[in-house]
């Protein structure tokens, strides 16, 4: 089936609309990360810079590091930001771009998200790594897709009882990570858990300036909400999005977070931009190795 040219859309030079890449400027192992900023942060670290390139919030370096094969991708803050990325990220391996028809054989890519948080847990202390093991959804973004088959109904259940959810929001989802990724990225200084994501940063994350939210205690519910071995760990804006379309889409996807506030205790890290650079480290280290 040839996809329609207002459904693709490509730039006049053939690259993919958004993200101005063509299928030769991208790796098969990804690094998201959400500040155009933080690209450089990265990639200084590399050992040769092969291609580079920006439109809007999505910048795109891909380079070695280590003999790795690496790109890395600002998004931009939010899951719908999200959308955008993975699936043009999916259409430059698996589409055709030239006949505009899906591969008969369909690739495969890793991407590992590198952000900021904020822990909900007074045990998980600013500057510390946190691997997400779920992302949960309270965006409805995926809530567009056929999700039945990836979302863990039993989570979302135990959430919506817990919290007494009001459905008028949206359905929460729980997405699952990939754990190939999770045993290449996972070490004694990573904390695991669930990873709430929110739409937006104040109301939707707890947070009242001048307006009232319709739930003032919800993010008392979710430092206490348990599921097993599960709790919620902390909040940000793009995991759960990453999880689902990567789960849909037949990628590996995991979520990396440095710790930078801790929301139970009321603390925010001395040297936010340190942190993050041990964590940048710490991930292109375990992505090179064997």
């Amino acid at each position: 089936m040839k996809i329609k040219s207002s459904e693709l859309i490509l730039n006049p030079d053939g690259s993919i609309y958004h993200l101005n890449l063509r299928p030769e400027n991208v790796a098969k192992d990804i690094i998201f990360v959400g500040d155009q900023n933080r690209v450089d942060r990265i990639t200084r670290h590399f050992d040769s810079i092969e291609f580079s390139t920006q439109k809007r919030e999505f910048k795109t370096t891909t380079g070695t590091y280590k003999g790795k094969r690496l790109t890395v991708i600002s998004t931009g803050i939010g899951p719908d930001n999200i959308d955008i990325a993975v699936n043009e990220i999916d259409a430059l391996f698996n589409i055709d771009l030239e006949t505009r028809e899906i591969k008969k054989e369909l690739t495969s890519v890793n991407i590992v998200r590198i952000g900021t948080s904020g822990s909900l847990q007074a045990d998980i202390p600013v500057n510390s790594f946190v691997l997400s093991q779920y992302g949960l959804g309270l965006d409805n973004v995926m809530r567009s897709y056929l999700i039945e088959e990836v979302t863990d109904v039993a989570l979302e259940d135990a959430f919506i009882s817990h919290t007494n959810w009001d459905l008028r929001k949206g359905r929460p989802y729980f997405i699952k990570n990939s754990s190939e990724l999770e045993a290449k990225l996972e070490s004694e200084l990573t904390f695991k858990g669930i990873t709430g994501t929110a739409g937006g940063f104040y109301g939707p994350q707890g947070r009242v300036l001048r307006l009232g939210i319709q739930d003032p205690e919800l993010n008392h519910k979710i430092d206490n909400f348990k599921f097993g071995e599960y709790r919620i760990t902390n909040f940000e804006m793009e995991t759960s999005a990453i999880y689902g379309l990567c789960k849909l889409l037949g990628h590996h996807a995991v979520s990396l977070n440095t710790i930078i506030a801790n929301r139970a205790n009321g603390t925010f890290s001395e040297d936010p931009y340190a942190a993050v650079d041990k964590l940048i480290i710490y991930t292109l280290d375990k992505l090179s190795a064997n």
